[in-house]
């Protein structure tokens, strides 16, 4: 492969069934890397190959832990210092963007802080997926190509779901724009959940928005960390008369103990993409692959081609 393309891909501990994927879409091989752990805790990255006068793509999502961050971090720091021609963060899932704005006094913004640590590092250009929210493209003076998730899932809505009995749901009014999109997209009704929190991760009161009787539902969000909230939700849909419940969300962050949750809830499906790697077994989760996408922005960026046709909504 190195003597025939002008570019590279490699990828962090993490994200490495990614990458691969990602890399058998394109018909590459996944570049060799070294990440050396020491006893201490910290570790070294080592290229295994040349990379001088190469565009190298870096595939690794930023979730929890941070050593995730702190692997692609040295990446780009290694990659610049060997020479390489440009370095593209490919990023699926970004860490930290659900700190997007100052909301209350003396907080951190810590999309922003990511956003400068990886400029400073070095990388030349962003591929991420569906951020928490829009605005964090703007926290970069480098290019972000911004993908998002509903092409994968319309595929999945359109071939797999009945359509004449759907509606759209979201779980707190902050999703009503990404469930728009969908809404308007397919000509389906939509129905909102408005929800109010005492404190991160802890739903005090929720109340639908609209009707839900004797209809399947479909919730869209875009991340699910204790799945609180959407389960919470679907929950109340079946009480309002839904006739079912699925949901789907672009990130399975799935902290303890949402898959817990997910089980014991009315939902009878979650349907995630791979960004983040789901490792605990459940009957309700179903995961959709990304990889194919994201292959193709790594080959139109390649090509110096358009990507917007990969916006679907």
């Amino acid at each position: 492969m190195s003597a025939q393309t002008p570019f590279l891909v490699f990828s962090g501990t993490k994200s490495r069934y990614l990458a691969e994927k990602i890399c058998k879409s394109l018909g590459c091989p996944l570049g060799q890397m070294n990440i050396q752990p020491f006893a201490d805790g910290e570790f070294s990255v080592s290229y295994e190959e040349s990379i001088r006068g190469r565009d190298v793509f870096l595939v690794q999502s930023t979730f929890p832990s941070s050593d995730n961050l702190m692997e692609l971090l040295l990446m780009i720091d290694a990659a610049k210092r060997a020479s390489a021609n440009s370095i593209i963060a490919v990023i699926p899932y970004f860490g930290w963007a659900r700190q997007d704005r100052k909301d209350q006094p003396r907080v951190s913004i810590g999309a922003k802080l990511i956003a400068d640590m990886l400029s400073a590092a070095g990388i030349n250009r962003l591929i991420t997926m569906d951020l928490h929210a829009d605005q964090i493209q703007g926290f970069f003076n480098v290019p972000v190509d911004h993908l998002y998730a509903s092409s994968v899932f319309l595929e999945y809505i359109q071939n797999e779901l009945p359509l004449n009995n759907l509606c759209i749901a979201t779980p707190d009014v902050g999703g009503t724009k990404r469930a728009s999109s969908y809404s308007k997209y397919l000509g389906l009704p939509m129905v909102i959940c408005y929800k109010s929190r005492l404190r991160a991760n802890e739903v005090a009161s929720m109340r639908v928005i609209g009707d839900v009787e004797g209809l399947d539902v479909l919730l869209i969000d875009d991340i699910v960390d204790t799945a609180g909230t959407i389960t919470k939700a679907a929950n109340l849909m079946m009480e309002k008369g839904a006739k079912l419940v699925r949901a789907i969300a672009s990130h399975a962050v799935m902290s303890d103990p949402a898959t817990q949750n997910v089980e014991e809830s009315a939902l009878v499906e979650m349907i995630f993409t791979d960004s983040i790697p789901y490792c605990r077994n459940s009957s309700k989760i179903r995961i959709l692959s990304i990889a194919d996408m994201f292959a193709e922005a790594i080959r139109r960026v390649c090509n110096g081609e358009s990507i917007s046709s990969l916006y679907v909504i």
